[in-house]
């Protein structure tokens, strides 16, 4: 028996499903696009195709790498997105020379076919994407529209397969654009109050500083932190065995002179040599009583005790316990619990303009969610070393409402004067750039 002959319209529709296939089959999107441009030449017999994605041409017919500056590419994408401000690429469509601009008008002459044909890649929101340029001379006939639009569906779908994130769109009109980057620059031109973050304590205001009164090892604390205390109460005492020692000495020198001044005193009345030493005698005796006093204000010393009534201000006994201290060391602070202000360290690269009672905000770390309102009320001239071996300045601030606890920390917010949004924004870069430039 002899084959039935095949017929042109099943070899069409056969080169049809082989072109879907090749599209499915594709592994990558560089893949994909070759096929797109080029495959269905064979069939479909236009001259140049290209395949456009958020409004770039990503694959031409016959060409293996786009140049993104040639003439063709721009002209496709200057079109493209012409078309797109006036009805919309959306659907299939046959694309009339005269909705382009005189230049795209001169240029598709020049560098396209006479006959172009928009098939759009659609989204499964129905959003396009991208698309493919067709161009030939011979018109193209309603049979050939049908195929290619039902093509385009499975390139569509072929490209979301590889590349399912959100679809891209066609890039948006230069107008458009405009308009958005006017509104960005108007946005970034608002006026808003710098404000800039450092770390905060609550400090005494007008406490009252205990010293160390004398060299000596600190033998134990009697108060505890934020203990109050009254005036006279006892504080601290010194390990005073050293102090004792000398007390008890100098006592026992004072009276071998005593007695030394007194014999003589009595033989001075018969021995002239007794008599003329007791002017040295009652000298020495004077020196001797200097000593015994000096050793017993020591040895008073040695009971350091409250001078007013407040809280005392320190960090830990068990740090200061033992540990050899010298005249003048700061041991703790005696202050009124209702008396304190906020000491800020502002780091050297946060510095804002700060005017005179500029207005601070206090959030401690045990409680962030409550702010503490201040005002500025001093700021330090020169930057100093702090924690951490940062360099910083020194302010200080009075809180407007009652005072937290004494000790506690948190981050104060420090508001300055009014800026441009886009100065806020790059105040550190800037900062930074200056100084890695020099200027």
């Amino acid at each position: 028996m002899n084959a039935p002959q095949v017929g042109l319209a099943e070899r069409v529709f056969a080169q049809f499903l082989a072109l879907e296939r090749q599209a499915r089959a594709a592994q990558t999107l560089e893949q994909l696009a070759y096929h797109l441009v080029n495959d269905a030449q064979a069939l479909f017999g236009y001259r140049h195709a290209a395949l456009l994605i958020a409004g770039k041409v990503r694959a031409l017919s016959g060409v293996s790498v786009v140049e993104p500056n040639a003439p063709f590419v721009a002209f496709v994408e200057q079109a493209c997105a012409q078309l797109q401000r006036g009805d919309g690429l959306n659907t299939a469509q046959l694309v009339d020379i005269a909705q382009l601009g005189p230049q795209q008008q001169a240029d598709w002459q020049q560098l396209s076919a006479g006959q172009v044909l928009w098939l759009p890649l659609l989204d499964r929101q129905q959003q396009l994407f991208g698309g493919l340029w067709l161009a030939r001379e011979q018109a193209w006939n309603e049979a050939e529209q049908a195929l290619l639009s039902q093509l385009a569906d499975s390139y569509g779908h072929a490209w979301l397969a590889l590349q399912p994130r959100a679809p891209w769109r066609l890039r948006w009109p230069k107008r458009r654009l405009l308009m958005v980057g006017a509104g960005l620059l108007a946005l970034l031109l608002v006026p808003i109050r710098q404000s800039v973050l450092a770390p905060a304590e609550v400090v005494p205001l007008g406490g009252r500083v205990v010293a160390a009164p004398l060299d000596g090892v600190l033998k134990e604390f009697l108060v505890k932190p934020n203990q109050a205390v009254k005036a006279g109460e006892l504080l601290l005492r010194f390990d005073a065995t050293t102090q004792q020692a000398q007390a008890d000495v100098a006592e026992r020198t004072l009276g071998v002179a005593e007695a030394e001044l007194k014999a003589n005193s009595q033989r001075a009345f018969s021995d002239a040599e007794s008599n003329s030493r007791i002017d040295l005698l009652a000298a020495r005796v004077e020196q001797k009583r200097a000593e015994r006093d000096y050793a017993r204000n020591l040895l008073a010393r040695s009971e350091v005790r409250a001078e007013r009534d407040g809280i005392a201000v320190f960090a830990d006994a068990e740090r200061w316990t033992g540990k050899p201290v010298q005249t003048g060391e700061r041991l703790m602070e005696i202050a009124d619990p209702q008396q304190a202000e906020l000491r800020i360290d502002l780091a050297v690269n946060n510095v804002i303009h700060l005017e005179p009672d500029a207005e601070v905000l206090l959030f401690l770390d045990s409680d962030p969610l409550h702010r503490h309102p201040a005002r500025l009320l001093r700021s330090a001239y020169e930057a100093q070393p702090v924690a951490g071996g940062q360099l910083a300045y020194r302010l200080d601030a009075r809180f407007s409402e009652a005072p937290p606890r004494i000790g506690l920390r948190g981050t104060a917010k420090l508001f300055g004067d009014r800026a441009p949004l886009i100065l806020y924004l790059l105040r550190r870069p800037l900062a930074a750039l200056r100084q890695t430039v020099g200027l």
